[in-house]
């Protein structure tokens, strides 16, 4: 059974969606992420995935503050990203509750220091995000693309220990379009042990049952929730039938 995450994304302390990651093209939905985040343990998820906005493009976590409120009124078990660049930051996710951090251009621009934290913090606790657009790692808030291919470098990190991968096609995020099925499926293909997080596209719970069929463990999805587009409880049910 594929692990349902809700996403809550946060800019200036409120919740938002961008659409394939353009800043210019931001939603606001909910003034206050805690409760959205109460919402969604009372609906019975478990998990969140919580993305500083803010962070990813200044470079350094800025929404600790609404992490806090998240993680003390609610038991869901929050993973975090967005902005964590230095042992500072990654030392402030963790103070402020979250159980897991996702980290990304570090792992391309610094990789001894993410190799650091996976030694030092563990791999439950760390989740390698691979934003991909046309195929290479995106990286600081999607502003840049690198040089690196998707397939060879979550290998360098699955050898070093990384088990759970949160993968984004860009292309697709924000959009309501569908997810890209045959990229996970790739990635499956190639590391069949991995927990992959699917992330990008997903508009309905029918996208969502083709991600389990397609054997992905773990999808994160946003937009169609605060879009009307997937009745959470319906989903819920679903899931538990």
């Amino acid at each position: 059974m594929i692990e349902l995450i809700p996403a809550i994304d946060i800019i200036e302390g409120q919740c938002v969606r961008l659409t394939k990651g353009d800043y210019d093209r931001k939603t606001v939905y909910r003034d206050s992420p805690a409760e959205v985040a109460k919402e969604f343990e009372q609906l019975g998820f478990k998990r969140l995935h919580v993305v500083d906005l803010d962070g990813a493009k200044s470079k350094h976590i800025v929404n600790s503050s609404v992490l806090s409120r998240i993680t003390a009124e609610t038991q869901l078990i929050v993973d975090f990203g967005g902005g964590i660049k230095t042992d500072e930051d990654i030392e402030k996710a963790f103070e402020a509750g979250a159980s897991m951090v996702t980290v990304g251009s570090i792992a391309v621009t610094r990789p001894e220091l993410f190799m650091g934290w996976l030694d030092k913090y563990g791999a439950d606790r760390m989740i390698l995000g691979a934003d991909v657009r046309n195929g290479k790692i995106s990286i600081n808030g999607w502003k840049e693309d690198s040089t690196e291919d998707l397939l060879p470098f979550l290998k360098k990190y699955i050898d070093a220990g990384v088990k759970n991968v949160l993968c984004t096609e860009i292309s697709k995020d924000g959009t309501l379009q569908g997810p890209a099925i045959g990229l996970y499926k790739d990635v499956m293909t190639a590391y069949p042990q991995l927990h992959l997080i699917a992330s990008g596209g997903v508009s309905s719970i029918d996208d969502i049952r083709a991600l389990d069929a397609a054997g992905i463990p773990a999808v994160v999805f946003g937009k169609a929730i605060y879009e009307g587009k997937i009745n959470l409880k319906e989903l819920w049910d679903s899931q538990n039938a």
